[in-house]
């Protein structure tokens, strides 16, 4: 197991991916963190700031914990800020917000206040500071990940088939696509560490199909390599069939159920959102490594790289804000060996991210 302890590779980190922000002496840097925070993680940015001559300051809230239903993981909607006014003007006056939340505010309902403030927010994902040091974005990264951005957003349809037998087909019309690659310069803008992925948000009723994961694909939320494959038979967006035997296809009905019961007691319409799509894409970081979560221990690691490595096909369940679904059950599910076409074109073929 390795140390949470302040090493200088995982400072020098720190300080480039910060740097590539587009900071300089004298912006003031608001680091936020909560009582379940990876320690380490805030006082590396703490110190990675200082050494670049900002005026950082730290916000430390308590994490909140919810009593009944489902475990909360993988969603990146911290519940940590809870409309605290002062806190969310502390950071939207930021030049830079370090993110060190667990879940992230990728999906916090805080969000778009603070980025109308005009601060620009990166989000470090909870992993080992060992994991993000190998993952430090170089600069080929960002135009590379521009440019699918692009290609998402000029296409119509994406199609997605593999040899274990998924065949999905996902409309493009009104879908709201982006991406990142692991630092922001810009004002009132997000993205997070590790980066390299490019995303589309379908709008309502885009998706449609068949999902296989095979042996060796993963569930991030479970942090978990599939072991035994499972079928998921998508219609409209919602997975209406799980199919498999073994543990891993009843982990997954048995989570999704559990949250699809938590969101029908208010209204049993939003009971089915957890079934529905959230996001698609694919990841573009080769320098991100499929095996990287068996080297890890659970608590070391948050998965972000293998929501990032080169050729992966992401598919993500839960809320989807473009479709006007809300819900905090999610799962990400990066599947390997996919061929991936923008309007009959491949991008990934079998995996592999085509130049």
């Amino acid at each position: 197991m390795l140390q949470p302890i302040l090493e200088p590779a995982w400072g020098h980190a720190f300080e480039t991916v910060l740097a590539r922000c587009g900071l300089k002496a004298g912006d003031t840097v608001a680091v936020l963190s909560e009582s379940q925070s990876r320690p380490v993680l805030p006082e590396l940015a703490r110190l990675a700031a200082a050494r670049l001559g900002c005026r950082a300051f730290g916000i430390h809230v308590p994490t909140v914990f919810e009593a009944g239903g489902p475990v909360v993981r993988s969603t990146g909607a911290s519940t940590a800020l809870q409309q605290l006014a002062p806190v969310i003007a502390a950071l939207a006056g930021s030049t830079l917000v370090v993110d060190c939340t667990v879940e992230g505010l990728m999906h916090a309902p805080e969000l778009p206040a603070i980025l109308r403030g005009g601060a620009r927010v990166i989000y470090v994902s909870n992993e080992h500071p060992e994991a993000l040091a190998r993952l430090v974005p170089d600069a080929a990264l960002e135009p590379l990940v521009k440019d699918h951005v692009k290609r998402l957003r000029s296409a119509r349809s994406m199609r997605v088939t593999s040899g274990a037998g998924t065949d999905l087909v996902v409309s493009m019309a009104g879908a709201a696509c982006g991406g990142n690659w692991g630092y922001t310069t810009r004002p009132g803008t997000m993205t997070h560490w590790p980066g390299g992925l490019a995303l589309a948000f379908p709008a309502a009723g885009s998706v449609n199909g068949t999902l296989v994961l095979a042996e060796g694909d993963v569930n991030l939320t479970f942090k978990r390599y599939i072991e035994k494959p499972i079928t998921l038979h998508i219609a409209n967006d919602y997975i209406t069939r799980i199919e498999g035997a073994g543990v891993d296809a009843e982990l997954m009905r048995s989570y999704i159920a559990g949250w699809a019961e938590r969101d029908a007691q208010p209204d049993s319409q939003a009971g089915r959102n957890a079934y529905a799509v959230s996001h698609v894409g694919y990841g573009l970081n080769p320098a991100a490594r499929w095996d990287s979560m068996a080297l890890y221990d659970k608590r070391d690691f948050n998965g972000t790289e293998l929501r990032a490595f080169a050729g992966n096909f992401l598919y993500s369940t839960g809320a989807n804000e473009v479709a006007g679904r809300y819900t905090r059950g999610h799962f990400d599910l990066p599947l390997r060996h996919c061929t991936v076409e923008l309007d009959g074109v491949a991008v990934v073929q079998g995996g592999q991210v085509i130049e």
